[in-house]
């Protein structure tokens, strides 16, 4: 089993994921940099219920804004409400998250909030207003295949900066959408809201028609609009992208790399997009 998982790590996961340890992630950061593309670098890991584990969640992503700080890399760090106590108590995640943007502000390192299963998106934007209490240097995702977003997004406050994406977890067809038609078309309601009404949001997808469609509407609405894309999926044309357009990458790193890569396998729409990126060199 092992010996399977590793060939899996190198043929799939090793695609998406910088390597298992920060000095892995900060040079995938520094390659990327290179491109004039800035960094989203997030650490695997999710559900914890051990407050020792998450003692050290914490401790890495202190590490890594250090580090980004101290070797000036061009990027921000991205954490999962799950991984900082979203599974003990809110009271528990809102210290955590709140120790780290202010540790991370110190040291002018900019924190995305992660958006996980729809079981913790109330929890996960009442935790993001709290932080912007103490920090406008934050931000968060939003997931188009839920039914509840465009009313999530005009609760949030206008100076919220928001990284719009189409989600990768499972819904009940009650709370979200499962078809691609479908998700797709929220994505196009929530883009244009966000034109509408945010100064400053990230628009995030593979989906080549849906960055036409926002570098249209920016035409006409001249916002702080950029683009980002997952290591590994569309290198070449992320690159291409950044020569014209603010563009980020999401960069995971570290040893819980199996719940990702099956997120990603399964996300919709992005199966076909997937088997052609393995199929090519993605080397940033």
């Amino acid at each position: 089993m092992n010996f399977i998982n590793n060939i899996l790590e190198k043929l799939i996961a090793g695609r998406w994921i910088a390597g298992s340890n920060i000095d892995d992630v900060l040079e995938e950061a520094k390659a990327i940099n290179k491109h004039n593309i800035s960094a989203i670098l997030n650490y695997l890991g999710e559900d914890i219920t051990d407050e020792n584990k998450i003692a050290e969640t914490i401790n890495v992503y202190k590490d890594l804004i250090d580090k980004i700080y101290e070797k000036r890399i061009n990027a921000d760090i991205s954490i999962k409400p799950t991984q900082i106590g979203a599974r003990i108590n809110n009271t528990f995640l809102e210290k955590n998250y709140l120790y780290l943007i202010k540790y991370a502000n110190s040291k002018n390192v900019f924190v995305w909030l992660d958006m996980e299963d729809h079981d913790v998106v109330d929890s996960t934007i009442k935790l993001y207003k709290k932080g912007l209490k103490y920090t406008n240097n934050i931000g968060i995702c939003i997931q188009s295949n839920l039914k509840r977003s465009i009313n999530d997004l005009n609760h949030l406050p206008r100076n919220s900066i928001i990284r719009i994406v189409k989600g990768a977890y499972a819904v009940d067809d009650k709370i979200g959408y499962n078809s691609k038609a479908k998700v797709n078309n929220n994505y196009k309601l929530l883009i244009k809201y966000l034109f509408e009404n945010m100064g400053r949001f990230v628009v995030a997808t593979h989906d080549i028609k849906m960055i036409e469609y926002a570098k249209s509407l920016n035409k006409k609405y001249k916002k702080n609009v950029s683009y980002a894309f997952l290591k590994g999926i569309m290198n070449e044309y992320a690159k291409e992208l950044a020569n014209s357009k603010k563009v980020s990458m999401y960069v995971p790193f570290g040893d819980q790399w199996i719940q990702y890569s099956y997120r990603r396998m399964r996300e919709a729409g992005h199966i076909s997009l997937i088997l052609k990126s393995l199929m090519r060199n993605q080397k940033i």
